[in-house]
């Protein structure tokens, strides 16, 4: 009964290391087969997010490496807040680069913004320019 309930698992991660093109062929072949099992695969593909995203093999093992180590012990205090205090600083200037981004991403969407009311500005001047030159009838 184990055996049954765990061949999903086991084929998810089977296709999970060889990445996002044996995860595109299952599909296909689910298509070829009976097309309920491609779809099925499709809606999970989606919803996992497993279309969207880089290799799955490679964001899942280094997920676990980092957290393997992050909380692994080496034995040695003086190594491990050594190792600790890295970790703080390397995730410090993390933070601090995406916050860069972020200032970043908001300085491209303000100054696109403002590229636009300027556009549209000039074109309202344009057209009321464009009315006002027209001959007057009396």
């Amino acid at each position: 009964m184990s055996s049954v309930a765990t061949w999903p698992s086991q084929a998810e991660t089977w296709l999970d290391a060889r990445g996002k093109g044996a995860w595109i062929a299952a599909m296909v072949l689910g298509f070829i087969v009976f097309w309920p099992i491609g779809l099925a695969l499709l809606a999970y593909m989606i919803w996992s997010k497993r279309m969207f995203n880089g290799n799955c093999a490679i964001a899942k093992s280094n997920h676990g490496t980092m957290a393997r180590h992050r909380f692994k012990s080496s034995g040695n205090a003086a190594f491990d807040a050594y190792k600790a205090e890295t970790l703080r600083r390397l995730e410090d200037e993390q933070d601090a680069f995406e916050s860069f981004l972020q200032r970043l991403r908001e300085a491209k969407d303000k100054a696109e913004f403002d590229q636009f009311m300027d556009e549209r500005a000039r074109s309202a001047r344009n057209a009321g320019d464009e009315e006002g030159e027209a001959p007057a009838t009396a």
